[in-house]
């Protein structure tokens, strides 16, 4: 049974685990460890979902995608540092999520560029030294939102048509009636 179960555990890590990056297991309920250290990497790989701690420290990564981080609910250890992180308006969705995860964590990391803001804290960037900004929303937020729009415009226009095929009806019913006892009026009793 024990090799059994050693022969199914890389499988299964194999299948989420990232090529230039090591997983192991940390136990069926805990979760997955990930390291992506020292790899070069310049984006960011898709993730495990079950991922506890992540190594991304060493690495040529620059920013993170808006939402990227935001399936890792399970996150527990995160490192980051040593990535020559370019402050401007796409290290903002970095910034926000990592006051919200580990604050500790973000006064490790440090602006590499743009030239002003070298080795600037990432937790120290402020409205000015980012410039004007739009909010970074994921992709996956403005899908919802149109979804959405579109559901409660479909249920007001259904709810506008029941409502007229309702008043519709009745009047449609109020004639009928009319119209009947004119028939009965009109129509000579015969004994």
């Amino acid at each position: 049974a024990v090799l059994g179960c050693a022969l199914l555990l890389p499988t299964v890590l194999g299948e989420d685990c990232p090529s230039q990056c090591s997983c192991w297991s940390l136990g069926e309920p805990w979760g997955t460890g990930v390291d992506c250290s020292s790899r070069g990497l310049r984006a960011l790989p898709a993730l495990p979902r079950l991922t506890r701690i992540l190594h991304l420290h060493n690495n040529s990564l620059a920013s993170i995608p808006a939402g990227a981080l935001d399936g890792l609910g399970h996150l527990q250890e995160l490192r980051l540092w040593d990535n020559p992180w370019h402050c401007d308006c796409h290290i903002l969705y970095l910034k926000l999520w990592l006051q919200d995860f580990s604050a500790p964590a973000l006064t490790r990391l440090r602006c590499a560029s743009p030239a002003p803001l070298g080795m600037k804290p990432l937790g120290q960037l402020t409205g000015n030294d980012l410039g004007v900004c739009t909010r970074l929303l994921p992709t996956k937020c403005l899908q919802f939102f149109w979804r959405d729009l579109i559901l409660i415009a479909g249920v007001v226009i259904t709810l506008l048509l029941v409502a007229w095929a309702l008043k519709f009806s009745k009047k449609l019913v109020c004639q009928l009636r009319l119209g009947s006892r004119r028939l009965r009026r009109s129509i000579p009793k015969t004994h």
